[in-house]
C-alpha cells in the first residue's frame, strides 16, 4: 500500500558555489533554466504528486527566494525555514525545519536537480515503495550511466531487496543519489547539533539496515555549473 505523503522539504540555502558567476546575483534555486526558476521545477513535481505542504530553507540572498516563494500559486502551503544566521548543511537543515514538517514519511528533495518521470511518477513511485516497518529512509537513485550532468564514481550499491551500502575507496558504484528521498522523522532522532551532513545519518541507517533505495526509471539532471545548464535544457527541448 502506498504512503501517504503530507509535507515535503526542498533543499534551497546553499551558496551556489560552483553555479557562479550566475549565482552573484542570485540564489541558485532562482537560476532559470527552460524558462524557469530551478526550483519551480521541484516545485512543479512535489504538486504534482499531490503533497500538500512545503518547506523551504534559506539562507544565501533569502530575501529574492522569499519573495519568489511567496508569489507562487500552488496547491500546497509553503513555510520558509529561515537559516540566514547560520548554514546547517543538508542534515541540520532537516532538524530546524523538522517542527515545520507533518507526517511519516516527510519527502525530501534538493532544488538544483531536475527530473523527468518514466512510467510512473517519481514522488508516487517512492511513496509506493516505502515500508516504515523497516526504513528510516528511501532514496530515489540513478544509474551513474543515466545520471545527465554528474561526474563522480557513484554513491552507492544496491542489494536484490533495496537495501543500500557506500561505494568502496577507489571503487565504482552505480548507482547516484538523486537528491530526492523519503525520510521518517526518527532518522533525526539523536541528531547532532548545529551544521552537518545527511551523511551521518544515512551512515546510521546504513549499520542498522534501515537505509533503502529504488532506481529512478526516467531522466534525471544535475544542474550544478552554469556549463550543465545548456545540455539540460536541450535535452528538455528534445524530451
Amino acid at each position: 500500500m502506498s504512503a501517504k505523503i503530507e509535507s515535503a522539504m526542498v533543499m534551497a540555502a546553499g551558496i551556489g558555489k560552483r553555479m557562479r558567476p550566475l549565482t552573484a546575483t542570485r540564489p541558485k534555486p532562482l537560476v532559470r533554466v527552460a524558462g524557469k526558476a530551478l526550483i519551480d521545477h521541484s516545485l512543479d513535481r512535489i504538486e504534482a504528486a499531490g503533497v500538500g505542504h512545503v518547506v523551504v530553507n534559506v539562507h544565501y540572498l533569502a530575501d529574492a527566494l522569499e519573495a519568489h516563494l511567496a508569489a507562487q500559486k500552488r496547491s500546497f502551503t509553503i513555510a520558509i525555514s529561515d537559516e540566514r544566521g547560520q548554514l546547517l548543511e543538508t542534515g541540520g537543515g532537516m532538524v530546524k525545519a523538522l517542527p515545520q514538517l507533518k507526517g511519516d514519511p516527510i519527502l525530501i528533495a534538493n532544488s538544483d536537480n531536475i527530473w523527468i518521470d518514466g512510467p510512473e511518477d517519481s514522488i508516487r513511485h517512492l511513496a509506493r515503495h516505502w515500508d516504515g516497518t523497516k526504513m528510516d529512509a528511501l532514496l530515489l537513485l540513478i544509474r551513474q550511466a543515466s545520471a545527465t550532468g554528474h561526474s563522480g564514481r557513484g554513491d552507492f550499491h544496491m542489494d536484490g531487496h533495496g537495501k543500500l551500502s557506500r561505494r568502496k575507496p577507489g571503487r565504482i558504484a552505480p548507482f547516484v543519489y538523486t537528491g530526492i528521498q523519503l525520510i521518517s522523522p526518527r532518522l533525526l532522532d539523536g541528531a547532532p547539533e548545529g551544521a552537518f551532513s545527511t551523511n551521518i545519518l544515512w551512515d546510521r541507517a546504513i549499520a542498522a539496515g534501515r537505509l533503502y533505495g529504488v532506481s529512478h526509471m526516467g531522466q534525471w539532471f544535475d544542474v550544478g555549473t552554469p556549463a550543465s545548464i545548456a545540455p539540460t535544457e536541450a535535452a528538455l527541448t528534445d524530451g
